[in-house]
């Protein structure tokens, strides 16, 4: 399975195409619009417990590096990394966030 971030399903609504990978609970709340979209029709990945502790080790990881990123891609990864799941965004702050874990990262041209 494939994640698709909040960007990304932005993009496909604007141009009124199908989203068939999954979304997390992150992209459910930021871009609520998505509940309605008749063409979605992938799964929300909701965070549990062992993401948001993942999402603090990752937190700290980059802090070491004088990087930290937003709560919200933070969770984003590390619901992906806990499943297995490639991501696929725009937003090249989970560049940095690839580079201290485990994330499979898929970054489209802006």
């Amino acid at each position: 399975m494939v994640v698709v971030d909040t960007n990304v399903v932005i993009d496909r609504i604007r141009n009124k195409e199908g989203i068939t990978e999954a979304i997390t609970g992150v992209t459910f709340v930021e871009f609520p619009q998505i509940a309605r979209y008749s063409r979605f029709n992938g799964e929300v990945l909701f965070p549990t417990l062992d993401d948001f502790l993942l999402a603090h080790q990752l937190q700290e990881r980059l802090l070491k590096r004088g990087e930290p990123r937003g709560f919200a891609d933070l969770l984003i990864a590390a619901i992906c990394i806990n499943r297995g799941e490639e991501l696929i965004t725009r937003d090249s702050d989970f560049i940095a966030i690839a580079e201290v874990s485990n994330l499979k990262l898929i970054l489209l041209e802006k």
